[in-house]
C-alpha cells in the first residue's frame, strides 16, 4: 500500500523497479530464466480478492503457477474465459495439478447471504452462488444463527465444492485425468491466519484433506526458489 499523500500507481511502479533490482542481484540468472519460457506445475483458479495472491501466499515465484482469478472463483461450464486457460494450462502447459481456491471473508458469499442485489453485471455473475444458497438454505440459516462469518465461509466451501463439480466435468481435465494423473484440488484460504486447507475435494479422497503447511524443518520447493520452514515456525526464501 502507497504511503499517505504519495499516487498508488507511481509507488507501485517504483516498488516494482526496487524488487526487479533485488530479485536480479539475488539470482543473476532469474530474469534470463522466466524470459526463456514457462512450465508451471499448478493451474491455480481463485478470486480476485486482492488478499488472495497466490504466488505470495503460497510462497512461489514467478513462472510456478498458471492463473486465473475471477469474482467469488465462480466455476461456470459456459465461462469460456476460464475454459480457455483450463485448456491452455492442461492441454498446452501439462500442468500437473488444477486448484480452486476459495476463501474466509468472500465479499460475494457475504452478499448472497444478504440476499440483496448488488447492482449491474454482479448480480448476473453470482447467480451460481445464490443456487447453492437456496440448497443449502437449512444448514447455512443454522449456522448464520450463531455464527455469521461462520455461514460466509460455509458458504465459500460449498463453492468450492460446486466448482471443482464443475472442474471434473471439463472435457480436457478428464482426458487429463485419465491419461497422465493430473490432480485437481478443492481448498479454502484462510485470510486470518494466512493458511490454505486441502478439502478432499476432486481427485483427492473424501476426508483426506490437509493443512498446506510442512512439517518443521519442512521446505517447499518451487520453480525459481524454495521455502524452508525453521523450528520455531518462520520461513524463509532460497533462491535456486
Amino acid at each position: 500500500m502507497a504511503p499517505p499523500g504519495q499516487d498508488p500507481f507511481a509507488y507501485a511502479l517504483s516498488s516494482n523497479s526496487a524488487w526487479a533490482g533485488y530479485k536480479g542481484h539475488q539470482n543473476p540468472d532469474f530474469f534470463s530464466r522466466l524470459a526463456s519460457g514457462q512450465a508451471p506445475d499448478i493451474l491455480w483458479l481463485g478470486c480476485s480478492d486482492s488478499r488472495c495472491p497466490e504466488t505470495t501466499i503460497l510462497g512461489m515465484q514467478p513462472g510456478d503457477i498458471f492463473v486465473h482469478r475471477n469474482i467469488a472463483n465462480i466455476m461456470s461450464p459456459t465461462d469460456i474465459n476460464t475454459a480457455a486457460v483450463i485448456e491452455y494450462s492442461v492441454v498446452h502447459l501439462r500442468v500437473k495439478h488444477v486448484v480452486l481456491c476459495g476463501h474466509t471473508e468472500c465479499g460475494g458469499a457475504v452478499a448472497v447471504l444478504g440476499d440483496a442485489p448488488v447492482g449491474g453485471i454482479l448480480d448476473t455473475w453470482l447467480t451460481p452462488m445464490r443456487a447453492l444458497r437456496d440448497a443449502h438454505g437449512e444448514e447455512l440459516d443454522s449456522i448464520s444463527r450463531e455464527d455469521k462469518q461462520g455461514a460466509v465461509k460455509r458458504l465459500a466451501e460449498l463453492n468450492v465444492e460446486a466448482g471443482v463439480r464443475v472442474l471434473m466435468a471439463n472435457a480436457a481435465i478428464r482426458e487429463a485425468v485419465r491419461d497422465r494423473g493430473l490432480q485437481v484440488h478443492g481448498t479454502l484460504f484462510d485470510i486470518a491466519t494466512g493458511r490454505v486447507r486441502d478439502l478432499g475435494l476432486g481427485t483427492a479422497k473424501k476426508g483426506k484433506g490437509r493443512d498446506a503447511v510442512p512439517e518443521v524443518g519442512g521446505v517447499v520447493r518451487g520453480r525459481h526458489a524454495q521455502l524452508v520452514f525453521g523450528g520455531d515456525g518462520a520461513a524463509g526464501m532460497q533462491a535456486f
